[in-house]
């Protein structure tokens, strides 16, 4: 029968708090923050998908469970809490855009909002002292995903996740083939970055026919060539003077962010994931000894 271990460690105070916080941004946008807009669905998803992922973990380390767990327990808690430090982040960031943006009156609904954008960004601080606290430190043996490289891959692969949401809507690759280019460039390396997450998580690097070290540096080298080409391409067949270069005057009223707006965000994190691909480039060459 399983055990009840108490842990009195800082990463076990860490995940209660990442916990309280996540749930608590959840239950009072649900409770009464009032968000007709359908972007408010991704938020609550981000709060209640971290919730029930830190949960999870709890349950599993106080009733003793890894051992038993189907998935590597030195890689998931840390990539999921890395996942979840992002999801709160982008939530802290983009919800107020949203919900805040532009509103003059002090009502009920507006102070739910306040509260849930300030419990967002303590789960944010929660989840990333977690990622901080696990993560593996010079010279100790633990899984990839401990790794620098094993979180730049977490980045890089919610960093693609936010391009595709916003170049879908309004879809704006459809207009040159070059941006089409752009578009396979962030699938091909969401799709990889990701199998390698899977992988570490799955504790399936061993069965490749090929040493996985010297894959992730030739996909690491391959991706940033094309990030590279993405970061060029993008602006050049986006921003050009046929298009109209500035922005919108009507872009400063709109809620949220308008076309143009998220045509830049997708320049800019383009340019964002060129610089994680290629640290983690630096990271996979140097790294001699990695164990999953």
């Amino acid at each position: 029968m399983p055990i009840v271990v108490v842990h009195s460690n800082p990463l076990f105070w860490v995940r209660l708090c990442a916990l309280v916080f996540s749930c608590v941004a959840f239950a009072v946008t649900i409770h009464g923050a009032d968000l007709k807009h359908g972007t408010g669905d991704w938020f609550v998803f981000c709060w209640a998908f971290s919730f029930a992922g830190t949960l999870l973990v709890l349950l599993v380390e106080l009733f003793g469970l890894q051992t038993r767990a189907p998935v590597s327990w030195k890689n998931f808690p840390i990539t999921f809490a890395c996942y979840a430090s992002l999801l709160c982040l982008s939530a802290s960031i983009i919800f107020p855009l949203y919900f805040l943006k532009g509103q003059t009156s002090r009502n009920e609904t507006h102070n739910y909002r306040i509260v849930a954008t300030v419990f967002s960004c303590l789960a944010t601080i929660a989840y990333m002292s977690e990622v901080s606290i696990s993560k593996a430190r010079p010279g100790e043996v633990a899984g990839y995903m401990t790794t620098a490289p094993g979180l730049l891959k977490v980045c890089e692969t919610f960093v693609a996740c936010v391009i595709f949401v916003f170049i879908s809507d309004p879809v704006s690759y459809d207009s040159h083939d070059a941006l089409r280019w752009c578009l396979a460039v962030y699938c091909i390396c969401f799709i990889l970055s990701a199998a390698i997450i899977v992988l570490c998580i799955c504790e399936c690097t061993g069965c490749l026919p090929f040493p996985f070290a010297r894959f992730l540096s030739a996909y690491a080298l391959l991706a940033v060539i094309m990030y590279l080409s993405a970061t060029i391409v993008w602006p050049i067949f986006t921003f050009d003077r046929k298009h109209s270069s500035s922005r919108p005057t009507f872009c400063g009223n709109s809620q949220g962010l308008c076309a143009w707006d998220k045509q830049m965000a997708v320049a800019v994190l383009t340019a964002v994931n060129l610089v994680l691909y290629l640290a983690d480039l630096i990271y996979s060459a140097r790294l001699v000894f990695i164990t999953v």
